[in-house]
C-alpha cells in the first residue's frame, strides 16, 4: 500500500454501473502494471455527490434491497429512493462489492472507499486526484 494514490470521483450524472466499474478496478490496482491477484495495492477511492447517481430505465422504482432479520416474516425491502434516504452511501457500495472478488481480499478492498452524499468529504489531506469519468 506505499503506492497507494487518493482517487476522487464525482458521481454527479453517471450511471451507477459505470462508478462501480471503474471503483472497483481501482481499488483493485488493475489499471497498474504490478497487479497481482492475491495482493491489495490498489488505490483508495472517494465518491462524492453519491445520491445524484443515475439510474437508467425504470430501476430508480424498481430496483430493491432485501434485508431479513432471520426470523420468519423478517424480510424488509427498500427501493432506491427509499434507500437513499436510509442510508446515501449503500447503493454505491453494494454495486461496487458486487464487482470486487469473493474471496478474503474483498473485505480489505472495500474498507478502502469512501462515499458522501454531497461534495464535502474529509480527506482533503490526502490530496485525491479528480477522475472525469464520461457516460456516454
Amino acid at each position: 500500500m506505499a503506492g497507494s494514490k487518493w482517487v476522487l470521483i464525482d458521481a454527479r450524472d453517471i450511471s451507477l454501473g459505470r462508478i462501480a466499474s471503474f471503483a472497483a478496478n481501482k481499488l483493485m490496482g488493475k489499471d497498474k502494471p504490478d497487479w497481482t491477484p492475491y495482493a491489495d495495492n490498489g488505490d483508495f477511492v472517494i465518491v462524492i455527490n453519491s445520491t445524484k447517481a443515475k439510474l437508467t430505465g425504470k430501476k430508480i422504482d424498481n430496483k430493491e434491497y432485501n434485508f431479513h432479520s432471520g426470523y420468519p416474516g423478517g424480510l424488509k425491502t427498500y427501493n432506491y429512493k427509499d434507500m437513499l434516504k436510509k442510508d446515501p452511501a449503500y447503493p454505491i457500495m453494494q454495486a461496487v462489492k458486487g464487482m470486487l472478488p469473493k474471496n478474503k481480499l474483498s473485505d480489505s478492498l472495500l474498507k478502502k472507499i469512501k462515499v458522501y452524499p454531497d461534495e464535502n468529504h474529509p480527506h482533503i489531506a490526502q490530496q485525491p486526484v479528480k477522475v472525469r469519468l464520461s457516460d456516454n
